[in-house]
């Protein structure tokens, strides 16, 4: 029963994103069009398109959607817990040091191996 409200809420929703589509393709042409006109006013009217586009492409279902999951990203966001800058600078330090470690051993095994194959190969 919840699906068929949910449903009823969308509706003509191909329409809806035709309007989009047509909002974005007159700010395309317009913006060209109007190229003697000066770019304070183009670009007016082109964010003004913009918040009207959005706000059509925001009352379909997917648009929807998207919308609600921006929102609970910023709400996801809020909730991280940074760490500090001496926990950063310890993080780094350890990284370094085992990039360097990690670099002397394969120095080591590189002229290992390329010492043993000139043995081989003689």
């Amino acid at each position: 029963m919840v699906a068929k409200v949910e449903a009823g809420e969308f509706r003509l929703d191909g329409l809806k994103w035709l309007l989009v589509v047509l909002l974005v393709a007159a700010g395309v042409v317009g913006n060209s069009y109007y190229s003697d006109v000066a770019v304070l006013y183009r670009v007016l009217g082109l964010v003004v398109g913009a918040v009207i586009a959005v706000f059509v492409a925001v009352n379909t279902a997917k648009g929807n959607a998207f919308w609600n999951l921006l929102r609970e990203a910023q709400q996801e966001f809020r909730r991280v817990v940074w760490p500090t800058r001496a926990e950063v600078n310890q993080t780094t330090m350890i990284v370094v040091a085992v990039v360097l470690v990690m670099s002397v051993i394969l120095w080591l095994l590189d002229t290992f191996l390329g010492w043993l194959a000139s043995l081989i190969i003689g």
